[in-house]
């Protein structure tokens, strides 16, 4: 058995722990997957317990770059990193581009927010490949970069809090494959925008789920996640397949799904599954009307990524890459789910600043 010990950090057969129980009732402990070695594409992973710090030892001044905050999904991160800051007594700005079409508002917004005096950056890249000398620059200033959930392809990066959306794409696939249960089955999918790294890991997991199945993936539409984009692909696209028995997608496709499905009459002829999760995915499920979502939980991953920047901050020792285990929820299974995890509390409202440090 391995075993070092290191400021504030147990290391002991792939568990992890804080000496200090303070926060124990808490979002920590929490169990984990950690990439060994980090940012591997096999998806090599050891199971691991996660204890963040207790508190910060300064005011750290963070920057936070999101790609939108159309959809529940951001607004949970958003809700987590706040919360997250206060908890660790740091200060957070967060600025959102406005969708996946808006790289060039995300670039002015990171170098704008780092060239305020910031100390490290937290960012979801819009792109693959489009912030990558943005992240070099920053790093070569001293200073931390954790990719947040989308998985940035810069290789300079200081940490990654993410789950790898291939998980998401795979479980949600398993489950329809659950639900069909051996019969024949259509499907209409909706993985996101092109370009992301989310969307193609997801619509690769959801691929390699349903190979050699009785399943039939009909139509595969890309689109933005606003909730515009996603309706008229629905639409379209019903309109020119007959015969379909489930549409599966983002959370905005499912949620949009349900009404279109509702208008059309086809409710009880076709059935939505999201492979991700949100609010309206949450409570839609607890309705009936979506089959089910897989969840990678992004509030733990905001939260996460936080404490890894101060940790990096702070000369602590911290984990590379790590990710929330990602776990199918149901109608069945929502009284044992920690919502929490996944959406933010009723009546939370965007916040783009906590305790900032510009006037």
């Amino acid at each position: 058995m391995l075993k070092s010990l290191f400021r504030g950090w147990v290391v002991a057969t792939a568990i992890f722990s804080f000496n200090s129980t303070a926060f124990a009732e808490e979002w920590f402990p929490l169990e984990v997957d950690i990439w060994q070695p980090p940012f591997n594409a096999d998806r090599s992973r050891v199971d691991a317990v996660y204890h963040p710090l207790e508190k910060a030892s300064k005011e750290w001044r963070i920057c936070v770059s999101i790609p939108h905050l159309k959809d529940a999904y951001w607004i949970t991160v958003n809700y987590a990193l706040v919360d997250e800051a206060k908890r660790l007594g740091v200060r957070l700005r967060l600025d959102e581009a406005g969708g996946y079409n808006k790289l060039d508002v995300q670039r002015a917004q990171v170098n704008g927010c780092m060239s305020k005096g910031a100390d490290a950056l937290i960012v979801s890249s819009i792109s693959a490949d489009g912030l990558n000398d943005l992240v070099d620059n920053i790093i070569d200033e001293g200073k931390p970069v954790v990719d947040l959930i989308n998985s940035i392809s810069a290789k300079r990066i200081t940490a990654r809090a993410a789950v790898d959306f291939w998980d998401n794409g795979y479980q949600a696939g398993e489950y329809l494959l659950e639900l069909v249960k051996g019969q024949f089955g259509r499907v209409l999918w909706f993985p996101g925008p092109k370009g992301p790294v989310w969307s193609a890991s997801g619509d690769q997991g959801f691929r390699d789920a349903l190979a050699d199945s009785t399943i039939e993936i009909v139509s595969t539409e890309w689109g933005d996640t606003g909730r515009s984009v996603q309706a008229e692909l629905i639409e379209k696209t019903l309109d020119r397949y007959d015969d379909i028995d489930f549409i599966v997608g983002t959370t905005v496709s499912a949620e949009a799904a349900v009404d279109i499905l509702r208008e059309r009459g086809l409710s009880d002829k076709i059935r939505v599954l999201s492979y991700y999760y949100g609010p309206g995915v949450h409570n839609l499920i607890r309705r009936g009307l979506i089959a089910g979502a897989p969840t990678d939980k992004q509030g733990l991953q905001a939260r996460m990524a936080l404490d890894i920047a101060i940790r990096a901050l702070e000369g602590e020792t911290f984990v590379r890459h790590v990710g929330p285990k990602v776990e199918v929820i149901t109608r069945q299974s929502l009284r044992d789910f920690d919502v929490t995890t996944s959406i933010p509390p009723k009546g939370f409202r965007p916040v783009f600043s906590f305790n900032d440090w510009v006037d």
